[in-house]
């Protein structure tokens, strides 16, 4: 077997000059970065988040019984019944105790989900609470890969409250590299599409083609390059090589095709009309999810970034914050009011049907990314099988703030290390606990517990 380093493979294509390099899925006839010598190839865990703001609606989330789980899983989670089998569900697990911050629960809700701990109440108008779950895993993880981590967002990270004091950013935060620095995410799936080329962006000189198109061709010379490589392969490498390189164009086009309907609604509103207009008389658009347009389209394309990145080892850690706390609408369900508006729905029918689906809404995001993971062949089995993919949100209620069990998807194998098909109705744990479990189930080494954290759920582990 050829052992190479993935990252650097396509750097002998002729493309250096260009400053642009792609990496490649695993193949058999190629091995892992970073195995040590003697030891079986086997491919590394990865480990995945993805949120979503305001709690659910519980009757309809928590399924009826560990025995009906798989053949009647309840109405939020149908979107997710192809790969339940590769799923855990918890019910149990509890939040941070929010006092003395008891006035704040959404500035709360996002920044203590992956790090399990309070701000600072002495320093509550400055960033001061504890590195996240996901950077204390970038931290070894990322030792292996070109991007230690990737944090992803639908929306910007830019809401305004005061709630109990509190810094801004704790309301759109969730990831910290240490107990003061909120690592931003990014929202264009263009930037996240560089990132992954690894291309560094040139000076754009007057005159000089609009840069998505230099982006393309930069791109069709790297998948060029690729394509030469498939002669060296064996047949079963060029088949997982083929359905590689036509993911990546298929998410070109995809971005592509959402840059074009955006800069024609903004020519539009502005009286102009886009057949009559020149790509160079516009500079270049910036992505993101205005009112009326579909918001999954831009989730699907995140989530498929992110299983690219995985595919290439190009990162092991990421996180997704599907939508903030306050400020997010769903135009596309049929209705324009706030997620958070209704959250408050004193059951009242249509608000409690409102959020019921928002949640399937968000959860078929999730349920999109991680059945397309467990149809990509990976070693032995598939990506999913190497994969510890989180879906969940900061309360559960979010009628009431509620916290005491806090919704959970757990989806892939994690490498052998956590055995699927499950619900635990009733798991005696924190989110601290949870945490703590997931990291050392992705092969994380860490000397303390993560946040509230006392001990470790072992019943969640395969060897339970």
């Amino acid at each position: 077997m050829r052992r190479i380093n993935r990252r650097a493979c396509l750097k002998g294509v002729g493309l250096n000059a260009l400053g642009v390099t792609f990496a490649l899925p695993w193949m058999e006839s190629l091995g892992w970065a970073g195995v040590p010598t003697g030891k079986a190839d086997k491919p590394p865990v990865r480990l995945g988040f993805m949120y979503m703001p305001h709690g659910v609606i519980m009757n309809e989330f928590w399924p009826t019984s560990p025995e009906s789980f798989l053949s009647s899983p309840p109405r939020a989670l149908e979107s997710l019944r192809a790969v339940l089998d590769q799923c855990v569900v918890m019910k149990g697990i509890s939040g941070v105790p929010i006092d003395p911050f008891n006035g704040a629960p959404h500035a709360l809700e996002l920044s203590t989900w992956l790090t399990a701990t309070l701000p600072a109440p002495e320093k509550r108008n400055e960033i001061n609470i504890a590195i996240s779950a996901d950077q204390i895993a970038a931290n070894h993880l990322g030792a292996f890969t070109a991007l230690p981590s990737l944090e992803l967002a639908t929306m910007p990270q830019t809401w305004k409250e005061n709630q109990e004091g509190l810094n801004e950013g704790y309301y759109s935060h969730c990831s910290f590299s240490s107990p003061t620095q909120a690592v931003p995410a990014e929202v264009n799936p263009r930037n996240v599409l560089n990132r992954l080329v690894n291309k560094q962006e040139p000076t754009k000189a007057p005159g000089s083609a609009p840069l998505s198109e230099l982006d393309r061709s930069l791109l069709d010379i790297v998948l060029g390059g690729a394509r030469d490589l498939r002669r060296t392969l064996p047949v079963s490498d060029q088949r997982k090589l083929d359905e590689y390189l036509d993911s990546v164009r298929s998410v070109e086009r995809r971005i592509a095709a959402i840059e074009v309907r955006q800069k024609e609604a903004a020519l539009e509103k502005a009286g102009v009309r886009a057949s009559k207009r020149h790509a160079s008389d516009s500079p270049p658009i910036e992505i993101r999810i205005p009112e009326g347009e579909k918001r999954s389209e831009y989730m699907q394309v995140m989530c498929d970034l992110n299983i690219l990145a995985f595919q290439t080892d190009m990162t092991r850690v990421s996180t997704y914050i599907g939508s903030t706390p306050n400020g997010a609408s769903y135009p596309e369900l049929g209705f324009n009011d706030q997620h958070h508006s209704n959250t408050h729905h004193n059951n009242d029918a249509v608000k409690v049907r409102k959020i019921a689906m928002i949640t399937e809404f968000n959860i078929r995001q999730f349920a999109y990314m991680v059945t397309k993971m467990a149809s990509l062949r990976e070693g032995d089995g598939t990506l999913l099988d190497n994969c510890i993919m989180m879906w969940g949100s900061g309360l559960e209620d979010g009628n009431i703030h509620a916290r005491e069990n806090l919704p959970f998807v757990i989806a892939g194998k994690g490498g052998g290390s956590i055995r699927t098909g499950r619900y635990f109705a009733d798991t005696k744990g924190n989110q601290g606990d949870l945490l703590t479990t997931l990291l050392a189930c992705a092969g994380v080494p860490n000397d303390r517990p993560v946040g509230i954290a006392t001990k470790q759920i072992e019943e969640l582990k395969a060897q339970a």
